[in-house]
Parts: C-alpha cells; sequence; structure tokens
C-alpha cells in the first residue's frame, strides 16, 4: 500500500511542477503498465481530453508482438503525434507521471518528437 501511495505522491509532484512551467500549453500524460502504455493529450485549462492513444487501439494492436516493448511504446507515440496534429496541437509539455523518463517513457516521447510534437 505505500507503494501505491509514493507513486501517487510522485506523479503529483511532477504535476504540481508541470503547472508552473506550462503555461497553458496542451499535457501529454503517459500511463504504462506491465502489458500496455497508454497516451493523452490533455486540455486542464477546459478539462478535456483532447486525444487518446494506447496499445489497445485496433490499428495498433495488430501490428505488435506485445504491448510491453519499446517499440509498442514509439507506436503508441507516432499515433498520439498524428492524432496532436489533426487536433491542431502542436506544442504539449510531457507528464511522465510517477515514471521514470526511461525505457518505454522515453520511447514514446522520442517518436513523439519525431512525429512533429514539440515538447
Amino acid at each position: 500500500m505505500a507503494d501505491k501511495a509514493a507513486s501517487a505522491k510522485r506523479a503529483q509532484r511532477v504535476r504540481r511542477h508541470l503547472k508552473k512551467v506550462s503555461g497553458d500549453r496542451i499535457r501529454l500524460s503517459v500511463h504504462r503498465t506491465s502489458q500496455n502504455i497508454y497516451a493523452q493529450l490533455i486540455d486542464d485549462v477546459k478539462g478535456h481530453t483532447l486525444a487518446a492513444a494506447s496499445t489497445l487501439d485496433k490499428d495498433i494492436r495488430g501490428d505488435l508482438k506485445t504491448g510491453a516493448d519499446k517499440a509498442a511504446a514509439a507506436a503508441v507515440g507516432k499515433v498520439i503525434a498524428e492524432r496532436a496534429a489533426k487536433a491542431g496541437v502542436s506544442e504539449v509539455v510531457f507528464d511522465r507521471g510517477a515514471f521514470i523518463f526511461h525505457g518505454r517513457v522515453k520511447a514514446l516521447a522520442d517518436a513523439a518528437r519525431e512525429g512533429g510534437l514539440k515538447f
């Protein structure tokens, strides 16, 4: 139970810092589990999710061996960048939550940058 509380505390600490430096930019929030990875574009001012992508999406899932590797994270990063462009978003602030910027989280971020998102 303490591990869950520590994780939530870390995530809140990251989001508090992001609110200070982000201005009114859209937030690219990343969540990973042992089997999948998820990304959302969130407008905190309006409280709306503009776009989302995950390894559970049908168009992503068919091409992947598993949803829990760097290739899957990169595929999600490319798709979220495409959906961001359709939504008219080019600059975001990256919210890694309680996860360190390493491995799958970094692969998703790098693919989103290659897809045209700036952060």
